[in-house]
C-alpha cells in the first residue's frame, strides 16, 4: 500500500483549493507542521441511498446461500439471551 502524500500546513493554506479538490476526488494527505505529522485529510465515505435493481440482482446471483432454518435458529438463540441493556428491564 502506498503511503499517502505529506503536505505542510503552509501548502494547505496556499493550495487549499487544489488539495480539497484532490480530497474530493478520493486522495488522502498527511498534514505536517515543523516536520511533524499533525493530522490527516481523508475523504468522507459517501453512503449510497439507492442501488439499481440490475446491480442488486447481479450481486444476489453471486451471494452465498443462507439456510433459512439456521437463520431462524440464530434469531431465536439471540432473542433468548438475557439483555445487558439496563434500560431493557
Amino acid at each position: 500500500m502506498a503511503a499517502q502524500p505529506e503536505i505542510t500546513q503552509r501548502d494547505l493554506r496556499s493550495r487549499s483549493k487544489e488539495i480539497m479538490d484532490a480530497v474530493q476526488g478520493g486522495q488522502s494527505f498527511t498534514v505536517t507542521r515543523d516536520g511533524h505529522q499533525i493530522g490527516e485529510l481523508t475523504p468522507l465515505r459517501r453512503r449510497r441511498r439507492f442501488v439499481p435493481r440490475s446491480e442488486f440482482a447481479a450481486m444476489s446471483r453471486t451471494a452465498s446461500s443462507v439456510s433459512l432454518e439456521a437463520f431462524r435458529s440464530d434469531q431465536d438463540a439471540t432473542a433468548a439471551q438475557e439483555s445487558d441493556d439496563p434500560y431493557d428491564r
